[in-house]
């Protein structure tokens, strides 16, 4: 009996420094971490909490917070530190800057026909933070529509054309993708817009921009001369691609290359 009650005494010893100091758990997805974000246009690097992604340098981020908004890049990540939550903001959405597919010359812009090499929802947080949580939006169109070979047929002033040709002119219009007859643009001006539209046999419809703007804006001018121009230059050149696949994705030089080349330190191209 005194046997068994040594034995019993080692294990409840044993089970009480257990629990006094239990070993660390690993958990699955994203390691904790404070990263440090530089936003290059406000000149500024501040620090972030993170438990949502798996963050590297070099990343580019969107953050809540004051600078709500404004693109970033990690320039430190920390997995060793201890904090109080209600001091920090939090990184809410890392940018996939990744590219991978067949790209052809278009003029001012590359053009893709690959639906997985640059799809919009990709592109779109490169110009515009994520929507926030809770917000919705409603659209809604008339049923008109006017031909893309003569923009007359949208009604507008020849003040709104003359700036929507300049923005046209500018490389204005980053992004422009048509899936069957869904097409969707992306036009930087004050902020970066959105803008969604039918075409179809010629014919465009349904033409929005989130300028919010209660009749035709130049932003919408600016994407119906980079369609038009682009289609031309699809049909000379790679009219069988597009054929195929029904689909055209469209980017301009700048951001392609500023968002998916530069500062990276491995990788090829082939020209």
């Amino acid at each position: 009996m005194a046997l068994r009650r040594g034995i019993s005494t080692r294990r409840k010893r044993e089970s009480t420094k257990s629990a006094a100091c239990p070993a660390p758990r690993r958990t699955a997805g994203p390691r904790r971490s404070v990263v440090q974000v530089k936003f290059p246009g406000r000149g500024m690097a501040l620090s972030y909490y993170n438990d949502r992604f798996d963050l590297r340098k070099g990343d580019q981020v969107y953050v809540d917070g004051k600078l709500e908004g404004q693109l970033g890049q990690v320039t430190e990540v920390s997995y060793n530190f201890k904090i109080r939550i209600s001091d920090y903001k939090r990184v809410i959405a890392v940018v996939d800057t990744r590219v991978k597919g067949r790209f052809f010359m278009a003029g001012s812009h590359f053009v893709t026909f690959d639906p997985a090499a640059l799809p919009a929802a990709k592109v779109s947080l490169w110009f515009k933070a994520p929507a926030k949580e809770g917000e919705e939006y409603v659209s809604g169109n008339d049923g008109s529509s006017f031909p893309l070979t003569g923009l007359k047929g949208m009604n507008v002033s020849g003040a709104v054309a003359e700036r929507g040709y300049e923005y046209f002119l500018e490389n204005r219009v980053r992004y422009l993708c048509l899936d069957g007859t869904h097409g969707y643009a992306i036009v930087e001006g004050s902020e970066a817009y959105e803008l969604e539209f039918s075409y179809r046999n010629g014919q465009v419809s349904g033409l929005s921009c989130t300028c919010f703007c209660s009749c035709a804006c130049k932003h919408e001018f600016a994407v119906m001369l980079q369609l038009r121009k682009t289609l031309d230059l699809i049909e000379k050149h790679y009219g069988d691609e597009y054929r195929r696949s029904g689909y055209f994705a469209a980017i301009d030089k700048d951001s392609l290359f500023s968002f998916a080349i530069k500062g990276r330190e491995s990788g090829s191209l082939v020209l």
